[in-house]
């Protein structure tokens, strides 16, 4: 049926062809009969389908031109669903929101390129549209990433950000064979529960994301080094080794032994 259709690189495009695997997302989504869903990359529509028979409105959001046309026949004689042809990284969430899903709760639910997944998920959790939720199929390395805890091998700056504005788990793996082409690596379903406000307040949220990305841009220094590199204007290494300790943490601490509270604690100490 979509045979004459060429996949094209540039977008990352691996279409599911399990059908089992679009049903257990919209199951496992929380997506309720009153919500609006974004759907990012719709590609053939399969999962398009089933969040469609479970939600309240869906918008999808394709950049390929080419499969509008595609789209516009698979989903013919559904009547909650729209297509729009646009680059979701350029497109205004905000009035999108405003526009098609009036009175409704909002949830993003997707299979989205890897190699613009971290682009994605954190313009969505950064742009405070009021989101309910974010479930998302990425790389299982990535869903690994994103979802670990403190004191892990996988915890980094993008974990930590991500636990500012949102709770994510891990729901289920997709094996390599569901998708058409065939990917190198397994995928798997991340949800994210989106905060109605930040998980933790701070005086001022460009020093903590500062904090975090400089905590971890040398992983093997202790953060007390990683911060006099980035905060030594006016400051000796005494003085960021005390201010550690105002917050109960030693200098020799490590960046991934940290959680969102205790980057917060830095950041306004700072």
């Amino acid at each position: 049926m979509n045979g004459d259709f060429k996949k094209k690189k540039r977008y990352g495009q691996n279409f599911l062809t399990n059908p089992a695997i679009p049903n257990r997302i919209a199951a496992e989504s929380g997506i309720t009969a009153e919500d609006g869903v974004i759907e990012i990359g719709p590609g053939f529509g399969i999962l398009t389908k089933e969040l469609c028979s479970i939600a309240k409105k869906v918008v999808c959001i394709e950049i390929d031109s080419e499969l509008i046309g595609i789209l516009s026949k698979k989903l013919e004689g559904i009547n909650n669903v729209k297509v729009i042809n646009a680059d979701v990284l350029k497109t205004d969430i905000a009035s999108l929101i405003k526009d098609e899903f009036e009175g409704m709760d909002v949830c993003v639910c997707a299979n989205i390129p890897y190699y613009i997944t971290s682009d994605i998920v954190m313009s969505l959790l950064e742009g405070r549209y009021g989101l309910k939720s974010v479930t998302v199929m990425v790389q299982k390395e990535v869903a690994d990433r994103f979802t670990s805890k403190p004191g892990t091998e996988g915890y980094g700056a993008v974990t930590a950000a991500i636990n500012y504005y949102a709770s994510a788990k891990k729901l289920f793996t997709v094996k390599a064979g569901s998708f058409d082409p065939k990917p190198k690596v397994d995928s798997a379903v991340i949800h994210f529960d989106v905060y109605k406000q930040p998980r933790v307040k701070v005086n001022d949220e460009q020093t903590l994301f500062k904090v975090i990305k400089a905590a971890f841009s040398q992983r093997r220094k202790t953060l007390a080094n990683s911060l006099y590199s980035a905060f030594s204007n006016g400051r000796s290494k005494e003085d960021i080794a005390s201010l550690l300790g105002q917050c109960g943490l030693s200098p020799s601490v490590r960046p991934e032994e940290l959680d969102i509270e205790q980057f917060a604690m830095i950041a306004d100490r700072i």
